[in-house]
């Protein structure tokens, strides 16, 4: 460095008093205040988030009866009849589409989704370890429909950004306290606790949730020993009467929390869009993936995998260039690159700005057209995530 630029340097003065940690920390205050405000203007406090209704049609898809069918049972058990909208038309919530499938079940036990002796807790880590990859709108699609087909869900958010939680109405800066997130049930410090009292129910029956929040990047910072990646399972396994499926929102990194949800996991979906520069670092982490799994399979780990899928995401089927980029992946990897892909959607898009999911927005919400295409796309892409953890359990998929 010459004598000038040194000189200059040391004689520059500080253009502020105030030292920068403190700047930053009276920003972040500002920005929560603020936030505090907006959530209370469209959020009071007094408001309860609710799941929409579902009308008759929908209802009956969701339980896999008929139109007429739904109508002639409630008409034989009073039991089951749901309050009707400002039209007169029946409007069914979530609890009484189930109500009716335990209704069902006493006869004909299939309408009933939950586990069955012998069918082991499915644990579905969605991970990659690149941002915006689609990792967390598909892994709430997922939960949520799961939910809708009856099943238990518990849904896990190990992003320290906590967008998953989010979508379930969880604000990790006011909602979540210490150990109130999966950190909480790892840990071994004194400060532990069981995963049965951090979780917490949602707005969506059959959803629990375990929120995410920062204090997960403890776990990446030498907080934690090695055999915290064992512990994952463990504090699952410490739920599992409880639930039919965990879906876990893992960070966008390959940390000891990820390395550990992914050691847990039954299927692991890894989410990929089908841009060039998205699949450039793709080898590295695949890489990277299959040899601390292979480290720790080594070391005695008890792995039991049963399915391993590419979920195609922000997909635009008329680009030729992505068509192409899909087209390599499904050469290379052959049927583990899911046949259904996440579409790049404006609806989808816009319900996550208004904090939903396009399966809470309802149609009403957007043009016909571009509302059913969407969902059509998403119940396609889950329908058949559904049939490989049917196909784990033995089941007619």
């Amino acid at each position: 460095m010459s004598k000038g630029a040194e000189s200059r340097i040391a004689g520059r003065k500080c253009s502020s008093a105030t030292p920068f940690d403190a700047v930053i920390a009276a920003h972040a205050d500002a920005l929560t205040r603020q936030l505090e405000r907006a959530g209370e203007r469209f959020n009071p406090p007094s408001a309860r988030r609710e799941l929409r209704r579902f009308p008759t049609g929908e209802a009956a898809r969701l339980i896999g009866i008929t139109d007429a069918y739904l109508r002639q049972l409630i008409l034989s058990d009073e039991e089951l009849e749901p309050e009707k909208g400002p039209a007169g038309r029946r409007q069914f919530t979530l609890e009484q589409i189930n109500d009716v499938r335990r209704h069902l079940a006493r006869t004909r036990p299939g309408y009933l989704r939950h586990r069955r002796a012998g069918e082991h807790l499915q644990v579905l880590a969605v991970t990659n370890v690149k941002g915006r990859s689609g990792k967390t709108t598909a892994a709430a699609h997922l939960a949520q429909y799961l939910a809708l087909q009856g099943f238990r869900v518990l849904a896990v958010d190990l992003d320290p950004q906590a967008a998953l939680s989010g979508l379930f109405g969880c604000r990790p800066d006011r909602d979540v306290g210490a150990s109130q997130t999966l950190y909480g049930a790892v840990r071994r410090d004194g400060a532990e606790r069981p995963l049965g009292q951090i979780l917490r129910p949602t707005h969506f029956p059959g959803i629990d949730l375990v929120p995410g929040h920062l204090e997960l990047m403890a776990c990446e910072h030498g907080a934690m020993p090695e055999s915290l990646v064992g512990r994952v399972a463990e504090a699952l396994a410490a739920i599992r009467d409880d639930y039919d499926v965990v879906v876990i929102d893992c960070a966008a990194q390959l940390g000891a929390l990820t390395l550990g949800a992914l050691c847990a996991a039954t299927g692991i979906l890894v989410t990929m869009p089908p841009q060039m520069p998205d699949l450039a670092g793709m080898s590295g982490s695949l890489r990277m993936t299959a040899d601390l799994l292979g480290a720790v399979r080594a070391a005695g780990g008890d792995l039991r995998h049963d399915f391993l899928r590419y979920l195609v995401t922000r997909y635009e089927p008329d680009d030729g260039p992505q068509t192409q980029v899909v087209g390599l992946l499904r050469a290379l990897f052959g049927e583990q690159v899911m046949t259904h892909a996440v579409p790049l959607s404006a609806a989808i898009a816009e319900a996550g700005a208004s904090g939903r999911t396009l399966y809470e927005a309802g149609r009403e919400s957007f043009t016909r057209q571009t509302y059913d295409r969407a969902v059509e796309a998403l119940d396609a892409v889950n329908a058949e995530i559904a049939g490989q953890i049917a196909q784990a359990w033995g089941r007619a998929a």
